[in-house]
């Protein structure tokens, strides 16, 4: 038995919901869970159908991008994956995916913002949209300096990747995470369904407010804080 068996089948188990969810087309996307023990992470191989895919074959990679076990050539996303976990040492796994409408709000170079409650239970800010990768970014270790492009988007606007846990990328598409393969491909899932609404929103009323604080502060503390008292 391997000793990275655990964390394949959780990786395993998230990429299958990710298809199930309707978060990929073809092998649009990529879920990978983390071993902080054992310095390493599981992720999706890269190019193979998600009917294809069997946990074994996850591969084991340390959190400087390098193979440490499997057979098969990791996601080509994998680089940024390990920018992420090196530097943001509370995150267990990481999704990313060119989900629709996600997508559509990073191709557009906009924050989806926060219009309604639901994007509140989840968020307090809108969520952020890093601006697209440097000339000199892109024609260096691009996979690498996308993990830096999200970094400094947190940096620059000062916020927390424990609680603000989904970015989208300037010109490319979503990264989701949390401390485990669920959490991550629930906030994926979310963050979908939370740009849907925001462009349905603005459809309907191109001038729709932004929700107001108060209502803001309501709906995360019920959820998240101290007091919370949503769910059992």
């Amino acid at each position: 038995m391997s000793k990275y068996q655990d964390i394949q089948q959780a990786c395993y188990k998230a990429n299958m919901q990710l298809p199930e969810l309707n978060l990929v087309l073809f092998t649009f996307g990529n879920v990978s869970v983390a071993d902080r023990n054992l310095g390493v992470f599981a992720i999706k191989p890269s190019g193979v159908p998600y009917k294809d895919l069997v946990a074994d074959e996850m591969v084991i990679v340390d959190f400087d991008g390098k193979i440490v076990s499997g057979n098969m050539r990791p996601s080509s996303d994998t680089k940024t994956h390990a920018v992420l976990y090196k530097e943001w040492d509370k995150i267990g796994a990481i999704v990313h995916t060119h989900s629709t409408y996600a997508t559509a709000w990073a191709q557009a170079q906009r924050d989806i913002p926060i219009f309604g409650t639901t994007h509140a239970d989840h968020n307090t800010v809108d969520i952020p949209c890093a601006p697209p990768m440097s000339d000199e970014m892109i024609k260096g270790n691009y996979e690498f300096e996308t993990g830096y492009q999200i970094i400094n988007c947190f940096n620059e606007r000062k916020l927390s990747y424990e609680e603000v846990e989904m970015i989208l990328v300037g010109n490319h598409a979503p990264f989701a995470w949390g401390k485990n393969g669920d959490k991550a491909v629930y906030n994926a899932a979310v963050l979908e369904e939370v740009a849907r609404m925001a462009y349905l929103t603005e459809q309907i009323n191109p001038k729709a407010p932004r929700l107001k604080d108060a209502l803001i502060d309501k709906h995360w503390q019920r959820k998240h804080g101290k007091d919370a008292y949503y769910g059992q």
